[in-house]
């Protein structure tokens, strides 16, 4: 299983981004897809996860700004980010749990500055 996560960038404090994960490989009996992120200095956590039914679970931080969807057909996952804040910056990584497997995308970075 491959994950290939896009969408990072620069964004002003207040701005949005979307971040995509395209999964590939054997992706079926996928329990979940989550994204989560590294800040500086910081260990990875969790900010968004998606299971196979649809239901969705936020971190405190991103709730209310963060929106994670999935679009099955294609095994992809977003993670729409508005009002975004400095604290916001991070690597983003792309998860995805496949039976008792765990696969990670390679990361991409979201740069929150005026």
């Amino acid at each position: 299983v491959q994950l290939q996560a896009s969408g990072g960038g620069l964004v002003q404090p207040g701005g949005s981004l979307r971040l995509s994960c395209a999964a590939s490989g054997s992706v079926f009996n996928m329990s979940h897809m989550a994204w989560y992120r590294q800040r500086p200095g910081k260990q990875r956590e969790l900010v968004a996860l998606i299971n196979s039914g649809g239901s969705t679970s936020y971190a405190n931080p991103a709730k209310g700004r963060f929106t994670i969807s999935k679009e099955n057909a294609k095994n992809t996952v977003s993670l729409q980010m508005n009002s975004l804040k400095p604290e916001d910056t991070a690597v983003y990584y792309c998860h995805a749990l496949i039976m008792a497997d765990s696969y990670w995308g390679q990361g991409t970075l979201v740069t929150v500055s005026s």
